[in-house]
C-alpha cells in the first residue's frame, strides 16, 4: 500500500495562545473549516521562502527566474520583484488564491462559506473542468476562466404578485361564510 506524505506540518507549540487567536482570524477571515488549512498555506510559504533564502545564497539566476515566474502566474507577487519580496510574502498572500477567497473576491458569492458550499456541490468549473476543492489555488490565467452553473428555477415577477393578490380575496370570502354571513351585506 503507497504511504502518502503529509502535505502541512504541524506547529512545534499547539497552544500557544498568540498562534491559536491568529489562526481563528484567519478562519473566519477566509472561511475554512480546519486548523489544517493554515498549516498547508503555512508549509508551502515556507518551502518558497525557504527555495528563495537558498536562491539568494547560490545566486543561480534562471532558478530564480523559474521560482519568480511561478509565484506571478499564481498571483502570489506582482511582475517585477525580487526575492526579497519572496522573503516578505505572508499567509493571506497564500490564502488569497485559494478558489474559495477568489469566489468571493469576484462577488459571485457573498460568504467564503458560500462559496466552499457552492464549490463542494460541483457547481464551479475552472476552464471546463469542474473544481471541488476549496483549496485550489488558481492562476492568473485561470482567474476569468472561472465559470459558476447554478440550476435556480426562473420565477416570473408578475406571478408571484398575482397569485397573492389572488388568494388574499377568496380568504376573506370564506371568512366571511365560516361566520354565517353567506355573502349577506350587513346594512
Amino acid at each position: 500500500m503507497r504511504r502518502f506524505k503529509k502535505k502541512y506540518k504541524r506547529p512545534q507549540i499547539l497552544w500557544d495562545s498568540a498562534r491559536i487567536a491568529r489562526d481563528t482570524e484567519l478562519k473566519k477571515a477566509f472561511g475554512l473549516t480546519r486548523k489544517q488549512e493554515i498549516w498547508k498555506a503555512e508549509t508551502l510559504l515556507r518551502k518558497y521562502r525557504r527555495m528563495a533564502r537558498s536562491l539568494v545564497a547560490t545566486k543561480d539566476k534562471q532558478a530564480e527566474k523559474q521560482l519568480l515566474t511561478k509565484l506571478v502566474n499564481l498571483g502570489m507577487l506582482e511582475k517585477g520583484v525580487g526575492l526579497d519580496d519572496v522573503l516578505g510574502m505572508t499567509i493571506e498572500n497564500v490564502l488569497g488564491r485559494r478558489l474559495q477567497t477568489i469566489l468571493v473576491r469576484k462577488g459571485v458569492a457573498t460568504t467564503p462559506i458560500q462559496a466552499r458550499q457552492m464549490i463542494v456541490h460541483g457547481h464551479v468549473k475552472i476552464g471546463g473542468r469542474k473544481a471541488t476543492h476549496p483549496s485550489t489555488l488558481v492562476l492568473k490565467d485561470e482567474e476569468s476562466k472561472i465559470e459558476v452553473m447554478l440550476k435556480t428555477k426562473k420565477l416570473v415577477a408578475q406571478d408571484v404578485e398575482e397569485k397573492p393578490a389572488e388568494a388574499a380575496p377568496a380568504e376573506t370570502t370564506t371568512a366571511e361564510a365560516a361566520a354565517g354571513g353567506e355573502g349577506v351585506s350587513k346594512s
